[in-house]
């Protein structure tokens, strides 16, 4: 009896359209790949588009049989059509595909348009993808229990709360430059039955207390986007002081931390010219500065932390009931640092550093104690953050969000 082998995989996605001049030499390494190691080996699946004519009342199929023409003529058979669609595919319609693209009905598969991102695999599951890349392959995993993926899903469509989260950046008008944010409250939303609607404010645009409170009145969250440079910094500053005075729970993402120590060390501390070297070079307190080691260094980008960092969390804090565990590693991509210089007075005046790093002696992650929600990190939390496990920062961020609403 033959067994299902187990080996590694690599999985390549080709962007645009078959016959670009731009993809031709990815195309041309697939069909090598697939000549050297076997087409038992090897699994192409083509995406096509099926347009609707409404005039007729049908889907039209010449697209894709000119795609999988196209794609022939360099070499490549594909072993499944995917086909976009926002209606139901008809027997006829895949059975048509079949004949001119020369694969097995079975393997037309419908992926039509759905609501949620999440939602596709379940489609795909329904026409057995799954079942038919592992055949074809000799992988385990033919049969996969979907049921965590259902309720997921279930829940991202039926959450029990609703929450409004403030999103507080300076590149508010291209949502898609925090795509990764947005998936991380998806996670987190899902985790706590709730749906997370998100309001996009201009950090530029926050002034004033008072346009603070025009803008922030109504959310049970705030987060303090990353960035860098000082445009719109004051407003972030600004942000972090209504969140901390209101006490609306307030997330900061690299820069949303910084400003965070800023608004901190000039409003508690009584630090009136408190700010960064970032957005002042000369200033008398640098609460947020380069590192020593770092301030010599004058090529571009070799003064940045990039990558994962180990983090040691304080016992009997936030951060410490979020994580549930002393050490954590995390990803990071900034230059400036909460300077080390003004620690004591920081912590004095009553802001705990939950998270420092073991190695460099660096703070990573801040939080206020008479505070429902009040924290922020150096790193950046959303680029962990899965389907099946929300970044703990997030959830629980999420959490205290619901329970600002529900008291209101």
């Amino acid at each position: 009896m033959n067994r299902p082998r187990r080996f590694d995989a690599v999985i390549s996605e080709v962007g645009g359209t078959v016959g670009d001049i731009e993809s031709l030499p990815f195309l041309e390494t697939i069909r090598q790949i697939r000549l050297e190691k076997g087409r038992e080996n090897v699994f192409i699946a083509h995406v096509t588009l099926l347009p609707f004519v409404e005039a007729s009342e049908e889907l039209k199929t010449k697209p894709t049989q000119h795609s999988v023409m196209k794609l022939r003529e360099i070499g490549l058979e594909p072993d499944l059509i995917l086909c976009r669609s926002s209606f139901p595919l008809p027997k006829s319609v895949k059975e048509k595909i079949s004949l001119f693209c020369s694969v097995p009905t079975s393997h037309v598969v419908e992926a039509r348009d759905v609501k949620s991102i999440y939602e596709i695999p379940l489609v795909f599951h329904e026409q057995k993808v799954g079942q038919l890349v592992a055949q074809q392959l000799g992988l385990d995993g033919a049969n996969p229990n979907i049921t965590k993926l259902e309720a997921f899903v279930d829940r991202f469509k039926n959450p029990g709360h609703e929450v409004i989260i403030a999103l507080c950046g300076k590149y508010t008008e291209l949502p898609d430059a925090y795509k990764s944010v947005l998936e991380a409250f998806i996670h987190a939303g899902v985790e706590n039955n709730a749906r997370v609607s998100i309001k996009w404010i201009n950090s530029e645009e926050l002034v004033s207390d008072e346009k603070c409170e025009k803008q922030l009145g109504d959310v049970d969250g705030i987060l303090v986007l990353p960035g860098f440079g000082d445009r719109g910094t004051e407003g972030k500053i600004l942000a972090g002081k209504y969140a901390r005075e209101k006490k609306v729970p307030y997330l900061g993402i690299c820069l949303g931390l910084q400003t965070a120590v800023i608004e901190f060390a000039r409003h508690v501390c009584g630090l009136k010219k408190a700010t960064s070297t970032e957005f002042k070079k000369r200033t008398s307190e640098p609460v947020i500065d380069l590192m020593d080691g770092q301030k010599k260094v004058k090529r571009k980008g070799a003064t940045m932390r990039l990558g994962a960092y180990a983090c040691e969390v304080k016992s009997g804090t936030k951060t410490y009931k979020a994580y549930r565990k002393k050490m954590v590693s995390e990803r990071h991509r900034h230059r400036y640092e909460v300077n080390n210089k003004f620690r004591k007075v920081l912590e004095k005046h009553g802001m705990i550093l939950s998270g420092i790093n073991p190695d460099l002696n660096l703070v990573e992650i801040i939080e206020l104690p008479d505070h429902p929600w009040f924290v922020a990190s150096q790193f950046h939390p959303e680029l962990k953050s899965r389907v099946n496990r929300a970044h703990p920062l997030f959830r629980d961020f999420v959490k205290a969000a619901v329970t600002h609403s529900n008291s209101q």
